[in-house]
């Protein structure tokens, strides 16, 4: 029998030009730091920009290195992460709930492991977060109020 867990995660991003060696850069920032990953992900949002979207296990530890490197994050944001075995229509039920309750997915993404697990994170609308959560069996969902883009200080 599969066990499959949902939870729901913040995550930031850092938008940044369009170049090789942006995401190396901020991935050693953040190990340097001790920032641990539950996810990372790289989008484009344009011809010459990309989007660094963060997915920290302590968003305190995040923003205290993101303060200290003159970093400028957006977040936090919540998704939903998705881990369990990796089987046949592993999917399948949790996109059943939530279309049941009327909830549309605007993007998700998701890898197997070779250890016969998978993990797969679910963007909804900040409106739609809150009955998501619920609706996947995430005890006591946040709700989610965007925030604006943080600046970098100075």
């Amino acid at each position: 029998m599969s066990k499959t867990v949902v939870r729901s995660v913040e995550y930031f991003y850092a938008s940044v030009e369009d170049r090789p060696g942006q995401a190396a850069e901020l991935l050693a920032l953040l190990a340097e730091g001790g920032v641990d990953l539950l996810a990372f992900s790289v989008v484009p949002t344009g011809a010459s920009h990309t989007q660094l979207q963060i997915f920290p296990a302590s968003s305190g530890q995040l923003q205290s290195v993101a303060k200290r490197a003159n970093l400028a994050l957006a977040g936090p944001h919540y998704a939903l992460l998705v881990q369990g075995d990796n089987e046949l229509g592993a999917l399948v039920e949790l996109h059943r709930k939530l279309a049941a309750d009327n909830i549309n997915i605007y993007a998700s993404t998701g890898v197997a492991d070779n250890h016969d697990g998978f993990g797969y994170v679910l963007y909804v609308r900040p409106e739609d977060f809150k009955r998501a959560a619920t609706a996947a069996g995430v005890p006591n969902p946040p709700s989610w109020h965007p925030q604006p883009h943080v600046k970098a200080p100075g």
